[in-house]
């Protein structure tokens, strides 16, 4: 009996510490999945084209806020099919960042919560930066810093050709450029290739003239595309200039094959590093020296998809607003050479440097691509590059060939 009963003893003992392990473990189970729970509300997710070069931006607003962050680069081409694909798998990140231009579709898509959620509001940035960033009256993006076109030239050319002030109309770059045309040069370059870049590049001569992408077929818009036509029939402007990129067009300029090209700041790295390339920068002329000069605002902007978890969105809010404060404009503005959002930041970042200050003038005026068509902007954009090369490849008149893609 006493034997037996040991034995049961021990079997209940053992059954016991059984019951003890197993529920230690469920506690230590328990324990593990709270933390990595808790690590995880308290962990953004951050979605982009950038390189690594931004992210320590991302860090200081994560770090003066609290949270942890994990960054996601997205080649730039691959974005927006990345983001469709996670609007309908429902796994948007917490922060998305958007090329100013798509952010409409995505807003109208549903994907993306008012800033104004957050105590958003925009106020005190370039009135352009807030539209573009607008849709159907409410912000859903913020840009905290921006680009636009200007003209970079080379000094030394110019000098050598006794040019000595940069042309302010289109008849002084006409004749500017000529001037500057040599066998083995152009006195002017700039992209028309059949994509957004080439509209991108010829919107500055289009608006400028009171062109309009409602109507693309206005006088107006005729006058902007024969300069361009007058300026490839002096042979200032190479014909291949209808597949050439905005980086082939530096490379022109580079390599000494051009003497003026259209271009944007984020190029001017990459310019500081050619130590023989004596270059400087001006704004895009007009057609008349009473115009206003009206470029097209470039940049990307920051939103809150719509992820369903309340608390993590609120976050978001807060650290799209981090972006977009005075500091983080500046180092932005810094590291990707754009200009800040804010004019007052725009302005004291602009006196660090003057190749810069054109661009820091020319944001004052420019405009958002999707202010006027909204989400129906890329159908236009479209017209209007299938316009540029129609008439520099010779198949119809500039007048002829805004009709043809009007009505394409």
């Amino acid at each position: 009996m006493e034997t037996a009963q040991k034995e049961t003893a021990q079997k209940r003992c053992g059954k016991a510490v059984a019951a003890a392990a197993l529920l230690s473990l469920s506690l230590t189970a328990c324990g593990g999945a709270d933390a990595a729970d808790a690590e995880a509300r308290n962990t953004l997710t951050i979605q982009d084209y950038y390189d690594e070069s931004h992210d320590p931006i991302y860090h200081a607003c994560a770090k003066s806020l609290g949270f942890d962050i994990e960054i996601n680069h997205i080649p730039g081409p691959g974005l927006i099919p990345k983001v469709l694909q996670q609007s309908s798998s429902r796994t948007l990140p917490d922060v998305l960042m958007l090329d100013n231009p798509d952010g409409q579709q995505i807003a109208a898509s549903g994907a993306l919560s008012p800033l104004t959620d957050y105590g958003v509001s925009g106020a005190g940035l370039v009135p352009s930066v807030v539209k573009a960033g607008t849709y159907e009256g409410k912000l859903y993006g913020l840009a905290p810093a921006v680009n636009t076109l200007a003209i970079f030239y080379n000094k030394d050319m110019f000098q050598a050709a006794g040019i000595t002030t940069p042309p302010r109309t289109w008849d002084e770059l006409r004749a500017t450029a000529k001037r500057l045309t040599r066998q083995d040069r152009y006195g002017f370059a700039m992209s028309n290739i059949n994509t957004y870049e080439g509209t991108w590049q010829f919107l500055p001569f289009m608006w400028t003239n009171g062109g309009s992408e409602r109507d693309i077929t206005t006088p107006e818009t005729a006058q902007a595309l024969q300069f361009l036509v007058d300026l490839q029939n002096d042979g200032s402007i190479s014909k291949s200039s209808v597949i050439w990129s905005q980086d082939d067009v530096i490379d022109q300029f580079i390599a000494g094959k051009a003497a003026m090209v259209v271009n944007g700041p984020w190029q001017i790295p990459d310019l500081k590093e050619q130590r023989n390339l004596n270059w400087a920068t001006f704004g895009i002329p007009t057609r008349v020296a009473s115009q206003a000069p009206v470029a097209p605002l470039g940049g990307e902007i920051f939103t809150v998809p719509r992820t369903g978890d309340k608390a993590k969105m609120a976050k978001a809010g807060q650290f799209v607003k981090c972006l977009g404060s005075p500091a983080s404009q500046s180092q932005s503005a810094e590291v990707r050479q754009n200009i800040p959002a804010q004019p007052d930041v725009a302005e004291k970042f602009g006196e660090s440097s003057q190749t810069i200050m054109p661009f820091v003038g020319a944001v004052r005026n420019a405009r958002s691509r999707t202010e006027m068509l909204g989400p129906d902007w890329p159908k236009a954009a479209t017209k209007i590059y299938n316009a540029v090369q129609i008439a520099l490849t010779g198949l119809a008149t500039p007048a002829e060939a805004l009709r043809q893609a009007q009505g394409g």
